[in-house]
């Protein structure tokens, strides 16, 4: 998910805020209401991004009827630029394996794969805006397009949510967004982030059990690589505990 050459300085590194802090906040979110959504396209940057932040809210969607699409922007090449372990193309592979098998223990469709390189997003914020237009096609407010939020601190996800509210611009759907890197660097009450446009997800026990079992499945991402300090995992076990509440957040 992560490339931590494109951060001055990395909070999952530094430990972000904590999970307890988040608990401790107990602040809550009106319920996000999939009432007149026919059709749910979830656009991740990066190959368990479509996972880690709404593989709970794509298994109800499809419970309930939705149509449910995962775009994968990325093949997340980028993860470990210094690996002695494993080249760029091969992580590219792993993490698509690793998508696919995701998307399967979920029951959601494979995803569909863009192959924009890995952290040139923002480069390529055009391709993006051009390519998502012709998979929302002419639809309605019953079409609706999730992305990574526009303000998560991430530039790939920057790009994809900007491009993904244009695309949504032009063809007429709804731009719903989801925080993933925010949970990091972010606390709450933080002043950059939109509460007031926050929704909640509450994930019951199965769905959050199928989550985690997809969760799983990004080994590259979550297991060390090898014992090479430029292997090791890029969403480690605290940063995981901010990925794996029995909630999900959006922005609406």
């Amino acid at each position: 998910m992560v490339n931590s050459k494109l951060f001055a300085q990395n909070p999952v590194d530094d430990g972000g805020t904590p999970e307890s802090t988040w608990r401790e906040w107990g602040r809550s979110f009106p319920e996000l209401d999939l009432t007149g959504c026919s059709r749910l396209i979830i656009v991740a940057p990066h190959p368990d991004d479509e996972i880690l932040g709404l593989g709970g809210t794509a298994l109800l969607a499809t419970l309930s009827g939705i149509n449910v699409q995962v775009v994968s922007v990325t093949d997340g090449g980028a993860s470990h630029p210094d690996s002695p372990t494993v080249t760029q193309p091969e992580m590219e592979r792993r993490r698509r394996s690793e998508s696919d098998r995701a998307a399967r223990a979920l029951g959601i469709p494979t995803p569909v794969r863009l192959s924009i390189p890995d952290g040139k997003i923002g480069e390529n914020r055009q391709e993006l805006t051009d390519r998502l237009s012709s998979i929302l096609g002419d639809s309605s407010a019953d079409t609706w397009c999730a992305s990574t939020w526009r303000g998560d601190g991430h530039p790939d996800h920057e790009a994809t949510g900007d491009a993904a509210a244009r695309a949504c611009a032009d063809t007429g759907s709804r731009l719903i967004e989801y925080p993933i890197w925010a949970w990091h660097w972010a606390a709450p009450d933080h002043a950059a982030v939109p509460w007031e446009r926050a929704r909640r997800v509450t994930l019951p026990p199965d769905v959050q059990a199928a989550k985690s079992v997809a969760t799983n499945e990004f080994t590259s991402q979550i297991a060390p690589l090898s014992d090479h300090p430029a292997d090791a995992p890029i969403l480690p076990r605290h940063a995981m505990e901010r990925l794996l509440r029995p909630y999900e957040t959006v922005f609406v």
